[in-house]
């Protein structure tokens, strides 16, 4: 039934793009409808699969320990594990520019939810510096650490949008399935 359902949209999807260029597949890529080479493409490029890098780092061990996540989250498993799938298999399609719009989307997703939860939490959004704090009043999970607070979702926030919005870059599988 489902599959009947994204058929379906797919074809209207399809025939829309010709009435309406700016919902041309192209839109899979990204917002705009250019791919910047030179500087501004390897400034793409070096902002994409190091993001892309990064979502592979934290996606990756958050599906090994599902369950722990989730119930350290008290948030359903379903949820984490579409959270973390994001993480991971966008972060791939970040790192070789494949359908860069449709990779941003879902983590960017993940990480508004993340600010929701820290904020919901009463988490700063700049923690205190942990060289400041006193011995006893903070240990991460593995000792000294850094405190939680919801700025690195903010920031991985600014960086997904400008993704979205500037596209993959000229050094991306983007261009060579919708062209220049």
């Amino acid at each position: 039934m489902i599959y009947k359902l994204g058929i379906g949209v797919a074809i209207a999807f399809y025939l829309a793009s010709f009435n309406f260029p700016q919902l041309s597949p192209h839109l899979l890529s990204s917002l705009s409808p250019t791919y910047p080479d030179g500087f501004p493409g390897l400034a793409l490029l070096l902002l994409r699969v190091s993001l892309g890098w990064l979502f592979i780092l934290h996606g990756y061990p958050k599906i090994t320990h599902l369950r722990q996540w989730a119930e350290s989250l008290k948030t359903p498993v379903v949820l984490c594990f579409l959270s973390a799938a994001s993480m991971l298999g966008g972060g791939i399609f970040l790192i070789i520019g494949f359908l860069t719009l449709l990779a941003t989307l879902p983590i960017l997703g993940s990480m508004i939810f993340a600010i929701y939860l820290d904020i919901s939490g009463s988490k700063p959004f700049v923690a205190q510096d942990p060289y400041l704090i006193p011995e006893d009043q903070y240990q991460g999970p593995l000792g000294k650490g850094e405190p939680p607070s919801w700025e690195k979702a903010f920031m991985y926030c600014v960086m997904l949008i400008a993704i979205a919005v500037l596209g993959p870059g000229a050094y991306s599988l983007d261009v060579l399935i919708f062209g220049r």
